[in-house]
């Protein structure tokens, strides 16, 4: 049988400002990206989404970005690798913190919005991520867009990872993801975006904006708790995945049952 992870960025609420439907998405997921109080979240939002996915047996991970909750952590800054690394510690941390509160263990780390999207194609952004995980959580998987210079990178320095895919986004023919800017890059059909995740774990391929069918490899599938519609995606994705046979778990649960 084949197994996937379902994955999600969560906890992304701050102060009286709700953002996503976390309570509803946690229960049908098997890991979740929980945000750190720089692009989004703060630490009551942090501790009540880490209870939820305890409840619910999810696999929690740090979702760290650029200290910018006004852009939601998409915009490019321009940071030092002393920054970046610090920054880096700070949110695991943090999360960690809380994590270890309600007696879970870390599975790993997410690179959100711009700093991923950077990650993709900057090798020294790519190696200052890798390098700090290396020296603080070793440990810890890395969520990686295959093909990219964090994939490469992290597979070179010896650190886990875990190949993630993207239900709700549009991909180019060099696997990275289309500019949210331009039309069409985000997928809110739950139908198509079941299907689009479908083709890749199957399949192995990716079709991209241009219509070519890109060879990619998938271990894990996000979807964005901010896409419109997410809550839909996700059931749209889990009734077509069992219908074809194909089981939801996290990379911790499967150590467990090794």
């Amino acid at each position: 049988m084949k197994v996937i992870d379902l994955n999600c960025d969560l906890g992304e609420s701050f102060g009286d400002y709700k953002m996503g439907l976390d309570e509803q998405v946690i229960p049908l997921i098997s890991s979740a990206n929980v945000a750190c109080g720089f692009h989004a979240g703060d630490p009551n939002v942090m501790n009540d989404t880490v209870q939820t996915a305890k409840q619910h047996h999810v696999a929690v991970g740090a979702h760290i970005g650029y200290p910018d909750l006004v852009g939601f952590g998409r915009r490019n800054l321009d940071i030092t690798n002393e920054q970046l690394r610090n920054d880096i510690i700070y949110q695991i941390g943090a999360l960690r913190q809380f994590v270890e509160l309600h007696g879970l263990t870390l599975q790993h780390v997410k690179p959100h919005g711009a700093m991923g999207n950077m990650a993709f194609v900057d090798e020294r952004i790519a190696r200052v991520i890798v390098e700090t995980m290396l020296e603080v959580t070793p440990e810890l998987y890395l969520y990686v867009l295959p093909g990219t210079a964090a994939h490469r990178i992290a597979e070179q320095s010896g650190l886990p990872f875990i190949l993630e895919v993207f239900a709700d986004r549009a991909y180019n023919d060099d696997l990275t993801l289309v500019s949210r800017k331009e039309e069409g890059a985000v997928i809110h059909e739950p139908e198509r975006a079941a299907e689009h995740v479908l083709r890749m774990i199957q399949d192995g391929v990716v079709k991209t904006r241009t219509g070519a069918y890109v060879p990619i490899q998938a271990e894990s599938i996000c979807v964005h708790g901010d896409t419109a519609g997410a809550i839909h995606i996700v059931k749209s994705i889990r009734t077509l995945l069992q219908q074809e046979g194909i089981a939801i778990q996290s990379f911790q649960q499967r150590e467990a049952v090794e």
